[in-house]
């Protein structure tokens, strides 16, 4: 499994993981060749043996010869010729240690029989059962061996399954419980041990009498079907659920159970009407699990529908609702790339920065091992196509996820099992009572002849029909037979109205763009001005003041124009201070905007929007970064008012909320003529993106703004590009580039003159180098660094460069120079209150002063590095530094507080999910044990 080490899956269909994904292995004889060499993994399988079970008794002549020609085969699937092995009497796997899915789910099973902690092993159980992906080896029937190790597999993830959900009753998430143990108990009618913790987890619930009525199904089951009663433990069961028995109670659940429950449901259209048979069949499929989609054509109601029924049935997804747009036919931007979805689903389930995958592979396998077990609902609004929405399912039979699309996405109803809910016109009844909603009865039942001919001029279709009852009801003098007679005028000019490629043509695009015209006919000038140009904003939302920019306009002169268009239900403040279109609202907007705002005034909206993010983002950037800004930007267009956060807080917060807008605008900046605003931005983006964890997001943006600086010849732009390029690749593992990216930045910044450019590259590649174990190499290029930030006024980086040069002493074991260098850096970083600097320096001087042997200054220093980090709330570095002092804490022979360090170190890196936690583990076993002699 990608990031994981696992290569070929066993526990669902048979499957190599290469580095650009899972590949299908074709044929079935070699499928079975791999499994069977994949289930002796580490062992010889001799030639007879696989052609025993390969071919059974229906054994060819060339059997030999077809195998050599099927392990050849493998091997190129694999990708290396090395992973299958010719040693006699046969072949052996050599993928390297836990090579199969199965290994590490044996593993994971050991680790939870062997753990004492009880979130542990809820972990460890959690992770194994989220391995399965259908039934195991479910692509090689045929072979009765192979069949066997199937059934042995599927019994082992029934004990798996047994034992996650006993380790998930002893922490507390018995609620959370309730709907796997529903299916499984549905699955396994007579097993017993399933219907006790059932039982028990509805009693902890406080459903006591589901609790007993589970127990008297499976005892009538049992009866019937086998002539049997229940055990004597299962009946023991019953009656200390009945007398309420304080030794079934509940424990109380541990902090580290808690975990985040997620609501990123869009609120409900409060007029939602009709529906009934879609609600209907969405209520049959709760309890299924797997995937719906709902498809149908534009403006119909897709999304109203999947989100009223989701709040509706939010109840029965007691672990949260994940929401995201996939903008799959937004007129104005590229769909949701699936990494960019997932990103913000393991945001929003928990998932820390510091945990977050760099490869797609790895983000899909943390995020179904994180879904695993519970309870979610998962709506993956407008998505374009099967291949935007399959990384995106849960995997999982307890979770849920509802699709909307334009496209009926047949591929997933075929190989998903997804069930189809398409969706039409409102019929003229359910037409008609969204009207009464949003009008009141007694108008609508004043003019019903009115009202029906309003509903067929909209086409039935719940946009249109929002817009004009948005009219009616904020101009109660007009009569529902005059708004009627407007929408029949317009029908000879409608043909003649801006295009909306959102429909293929036909009645329904005629008359919504009817509806929409004579909407836009109502407005004010600036109103009718701002419509159109919105249509300009490359983000799924926008906020206020972006809004009073794009216009032109002072920020409180856009609030009276941005409340007449919500008003007119052209515009929506879909979350507080955030606007959004709808897709068809926005095309026609962008139609409007082509015929009526000349290219020099659509010019000037894009380069006053692409000022205001560039501003504030740079703004924002100093707040987080305040001692390295680099680059210098133009004063802002007259008309732009930029944001100008305060606090870290303020800052991050205006990065989370504006970055789908900001990764929108970087590629318009690129391809409208604003070359200098897309390196820029992207600039600017580039530390929040590295300390959120959005990797492939910083490394996509870099390269558009390298190409942007080329294509205008800015060497500057791109030295800062291949810098960033380098530290993106270098995070991401992949050295080679990241040197040949820093190299070309230092050459760049070396044509332009920039010392700080150079200073800033050279000390990356003493960090690329020292990552690699090249630290004399690193000492070098930190050297040079902190020869050119003395040429500059840059005392930050001075402080930072000398902290480097003094760390990688340390590293070649010239402690006491790494003393000197770190004392002086800690002086300039105090000199600049750069307590993130300092926080580092504190560090390196612990490690150095106990490689010399004095602890007792090494636990001085590290406690004011943890109290500086906490400050910053660097938890990683805090970590770090926790497992330094409890090495200093036992040479000095103080166990207890060495303990105590290392089991704070091992919550926050558990906390993270980091790796580093099993050496912290190790240290503690070794000194319980060093203690017990």
């Amino acid at each position: 499994m990608a990031g994981t080490g696992v290569r070929v899956r066993l526990l669902g269909p048979v499957e190599v993981v290469v580095a650009d994904g899972p590949q299908a292995v074709n044929g079935l004889r070699r499928r079975a060749v791999l499994a069977t060499l994949a289930l002796h993994a580490g062992r010889v399988v001799s030639v007879d043996r696989l052609i025993d079970v390969v071919w059974g008794d229906d054994l060819p002549a060339t059997a030999a010869n077809t195998l050599q020609r099927h392990v050849s085969y493998l091997r190129g699937v694999l990708g290396e010729p090395g992973s299958i092995v010719a040693r006699q009497p046969g072949y052996v796997l050599d993928t390297g240690p836990e090579s199969t899915d199965v290994q590490a789910a044996e593993r994971l099973l050991d680790l939870a029989r062997r753990t004492t902690d009880r979130n542990e092993r809820v972990e460890h159980l959690t992770a194994a059962v989220a391995l399965w992906r259908g039934p195991p080896l479910a692509d090689v029937a045929g072979s009765p061996w192979l069949e066997e190790q199937a059934e042995h597999l599927a019994r082992l993830r029934l004990e798996a399954e047994r034992a996650l959900a006993e380790a998930r009753l002893s922490v507390g998430e018995h609620a959370r419980l309730v709907p796997g143990l529903e299916r499984l108990v549905r699955e396994h009618p007579f097993d017993e041990q399933l219907h006790a913790q059932l039982m028990l987890a509805l009693y902890r619930d406080g459903r006591q009498g589901e609790a007993v009525a589970t127990y008297r199904r499976l005892r009538d089951t049992l009866r019937e079907n086998l002539g049997i009663d229940p055990s004597l433990r299962l009946r023991d069961l019953e009656c200390a659920i009945l007398r309420q028995d304080t030794a079934i109670a509940a424990p109380a659940p541990t902090a580290s159970a808690q975990v985040p429950v997620a609501a990123q449901l869009p609120p409900p259209v409060p007029t939602f009407t009709g529906r009934d048979a879609e609600l209907a069949a969405l209520d049959a499929l709760v309890d299924r699990g797997g995937a719906v989609v709902i498809s149908g054509t534009a403006g119909v109601g897709k999304t109203a529908l999947a989100v009223h029924w989701a709040h509706r049935a939010a109840a029965r997804f007691p672990d949260g609702q994940l929401y995201v747009n996939l903008r799959g036919f937004d007129p104005g931007a590229a769909p949701t790339e699936p990494a960019r979805a997932l990103h913000g689903f393991l945001e929003a389930l928990g998932v820390p920065a510091a945990r977050m995958p760099s490869d797609s592979d790895a983000m899909v396998s943390l995020y179904r091992t994180t879904v695993a077990g519970r309870r979610l609902l998962v709506v993956l609004d407008n998505a374009r196509d099967a291949e935007q929405v399959r990384p995106l399912l849960p995997g999982s039979p307890d979770c849920l996820a509802i699709v909307t699309s334009r496209d009926q996405l047949v591929p997933l109803v075929v190989t998903e099992s997804a069930q189809p809910v398409p969706l039409d016109l409102l019929s003229p009844d359910e037409a008609r009572d969204l009207l009464v909603r949003r009008l009141g009865e007694r108008q609508v039942a004043a003019e019903p002849a009115a009202a029906d001919d309003i509903a067929d001029r909209c086409a039935r279709l719940p946009i249109a029909l929002a817009i004009v009852a948005a009219r009616a009801a904020t101009n109660r003098h007009f009569s529902l037979a005059a708004v009627a007679g407007e929408l029949r005028d317009l029908d000879a000019v409608a043909g003649e109205l801006s295009d909306l490629d959102a429909f293929d043509g036909g009645d329904e695009a005629t008359d919504v763009r009817a509806v929409f015209s004579w909407s836009c006919r109502t407005l004010s000038p600036p109103a009718a001005r701002l419509f159109r140009l919105l249509s300009l904003h490359p983000g799924p939302d926008v906020s206020a003041p972006a809004v009073a920019s794009l216009a032109g306009v002072a920020p409180q002169a856009s609030g009276p124009v941005l409340t007449e268009l919500t008003r007119a239900n052209l515009f929506t403040e879909h979350t507080f201070g955030r606007y959004a279109f709808h897709d068809l609202l926005r095309a026609y907007a962008a139609g409007l905007a082509d015929e009526a705002e000349p290219p020099a005034e659509r010019a000037a909206a894009v380069h006053r929007l692409l000022d205001h993010c560039l501003h504030t983002a740079h703004a924002a950037d100093l707040v987080l970064h305040p001692h390295f800004s680099e680059i210098s930007l133009a004063s802002p267009r007259a008309g732009v008012t930029p944001e100008r956060p305060r606090s870290k807080a303020a800052a991050t917060a205006w990065f989370t909320a504006e970055l789908p807008v900001l990764l929108a605008a970087v590629p318009l900046a690129a391809r409208s003529g604003f070359e200098g605003h897309a390196w820029r931005l992207a600039w600017t983006m580039a530390g929040f993106l590295h300390r959120q964890g959005h990797w492939q997001d910083w490394l996509g943006t870099q390269r558009i703004a390298l190409a942007a600086a080329s294509r205008i010849g800015d060497q500057a732009g791109q030295g800062h590009a291949h810098r960033s390029l380098g530290l993106a690749c270098s995070r991401l593992r992949r050295y080679d580039e990241a040197d040949d990216h820093l190299r070309r930045a230092f050459d760049l910044f070396t044509v332009v003159g920039d010392d700080a450019g150079r200073a800033h590259t050279c000390l990356n590649l003493g960090q690329l180098a020292e990552r690699q174990g090249r630290y004399q190499q690193a000492l070098t290029h930190s050297r040079r660094a902190l020869t050119l930030f003395r040429g500059t006024d840059n005392r930050a980086g001075q402080g930072y460069t000398l902290n480097a040069v003094g760390w990688q002493e340390a590293l070649l074991g010239n402690h006491h120079r790494a003393l000197e260098s770190c004392g002086a850096a800690l002086g300039m970083l105090r000199e600049v209150d750069d307590v993130q600097g300092q926080a580092d320096t504190w560090d390196s001087l612990g490690h150095a002063h106990h490689q010399l042997g004095d602890d007792r200054r090494a636990v001085a220093c590290y406690e004011q590095a943890l109290e500086l980090f906490t400050q910053v709330q660097d938890r990683y570095a805090e970590a770090g530094t926790y497992a330094n002092l409890g090495r200093s804490h036992r040479a000095l022979a103080d166990f207890g507080a060495a303990r105590a360090a290392w089991r704070r170190a091992l919550t926050i890196l558990d906390d993270l999910g980091d790796v580093d936690a099993e050496a912290i583990r190790v240290d503690l076993e070794q000194l319980d044990a060093a203690q017990l002699h």
